[in-house]
């Protein structure tokens, strides 16, 4: 495994050779250093941020100076993986120049290496004005959670001729507009399989199937954090909620019964120090004696 790094020409070799490219999401320094260090190819800074760390019922509360700030601290987690930043809503959708700006920023500001937005053909020239200014662009069509309330919930894209098509087609125009790869979100496994064949660029699966190019989970979910279940589609390599749950409620056992801390967890000043500290303490005029609390 090479620790270049890995950058969208990677992605696209990486195709063309039949290896699957690997991503995860990570949102802070820690999880991301983890995430590089295990040979993740790709990183993405997800506005699912808004679900899983800032407390939000959706994404669509997400605003760009939040995105700014958890990519900087995964781009300075990160030396191999590829750091893909998610435009949060509305950043992308007013207009291509304000798209542009809001792109270049993840870049400039941020230490991100590309973005990505959800949407199909009706923002494929969104995605060639930030290709053009030389910013990478990941797709991202299926289940595009920033739409959920036109798509009428979180549901599996795709499923009737009519949806299937319009996904071939927005696969297809995100494509020629100059996209790197594109991620697709709750789409039957058939479907995927034959989008990610028509497609000279790489495909990133989430709930769709093992066809794909790639796979992509949010680490929260792998790793069993959420006390609220997960999708079908995930696949749980932890369970972390437990053991964090298991754990502090151990501390505070330990805190109030006071068996935490110990004298192992605990430091000590030299015998001489404290006798002195206790005579100023008694009333001892430091003044007075200053020469021999000098020599302590």
């Amino acid at each position: 495994m090479t620790q270049e790094r890995v950058t969208v020409k990677t992605f696209q070799e990486m195709k063309i050779r039949h290896e699957t490219i690997t991503m995860l999401t990570a949102y802070d320094y820690p999880t991301a250093r983890l995430v590089d260090a295990n040979g993740v190819d790709g990183i993405l800074v997800g506005d699912s941020v808004g679900n899983v760390v800032l407390g939000y019922d959706s994404t669509l509360p997400v605003t760009m100076d939040e995105m700014i700030h958890h990519v900087r601290a995964v781009a300075r987690g990160t030396a191999r993986a590829l750091v893909v930043a998610d435009m949060p809503f509305m950043s992308y959708q007013v207009s291509v120049e304000e798209a542009v700006r809001s792109a270049g920023r993840f870049l400039k500001e941020a230490g991100a290496q590309a973005v990505k937005l959800e949407g199909g053909a009706n923002f494929a020239p969104t995605v060639k004005a930030i290709v053009r200014a030389g910013i990478p662009v990941m797709g991202h069509i299926g289940l595009t959670p920033q739409s959920v309330n036109q798509l009428g919930g979180y549901k599996v894209q795709g499923k009737d001729l009519e949806t299937a098509t319009r996904l071939v087609h927005d696969a297809k125009a995100i494509e020629k507009a100059g996209a790197f790869a594109i991620v697709l979100e709750c789409v039957p496994r058939e479907l995927a399989e034959i989008i990610t064949q028509s497609l000279t660029i790489p495909t990133i699966g989430i709930g769709a199937g093992a066809a794909c190019d790639g796979q992509i989970l949010v680490i929260h979910d792998l790793l069993g954090v959420s006390e609220k279940g997960t999708p079908k589609f995930v696949k749980c390599y932890a369970e972390l909620h437990q053991i964090i749950t298991d754990a502090i409620g151990a501390f505070v056992h330990e805190v109030r019964a006071g068996k935490f801390p110990g004298r192992e967890h605990s430091f000590t000043i030299p015998p001489e120090t404290l006798g002195i500290v206790r005579e100023i303490m008694a009333g001892a005029d430091v003044e007075k004696d200053r020469e021999r609390y000098r020599e302590v």
